[in-house]
């Protein structure tokens, strides 16, 4: 009978081909959905820089009276049109601001975050 069983193919690693077949497709694809994932966050982490960045500009400006209004109320207004919150925000000495923001949107590694500081060089 064993000889009959292994003429027909039944031997005992009959099938370990798909087994590992469908074990080294299920690594690739946790490997490539873990890969999106980072790749998201770096983009979000970008994203919140730049809003940290341009909200800073824009109360350094209003700081030094190159245009109306509160500093801190100013880079909140900034910050909300690139869908952040500005988490934050303090005036410095020699007309510097250092503003911190927080991104709307979040992934599963948390809410993004940025830091930046304006004002006149040094």
């Amino acid at each position: 009978m064993t000889g009959a069983r292994a003429a027909a193919g039944d031997g005992p690693e009959r099938g370990s081909g798909t087994v590992l077949a469908a074990g080294l497709a299920l690594m690739v694809m946790t490997a490539m959905a873990l890969l999106l994932l980072l790749a998201q966050s770096a983009v979000l982490a970008s994203r919140a820089a730049a809003a940290a960045d341009l909200a800073a500009l824009a109360a350094a400006d209003a700081l030094r009276g190159v245009t109306d209004g509160e500093p801190c109320n100013v880079a909140a207004e900034v910050a909300a049109r690139h869908a952040a919150v500005v988490v934050s925000c303090f005036e410095g000495g020699a007309q510097t601001v250092e503003v911190r923001t927080e991104l709307v949107e979040r992934t599963m590694l948390g809410a993004a975050s940025g830091r930046a500081r304006a004002g006149p060089p040094p």
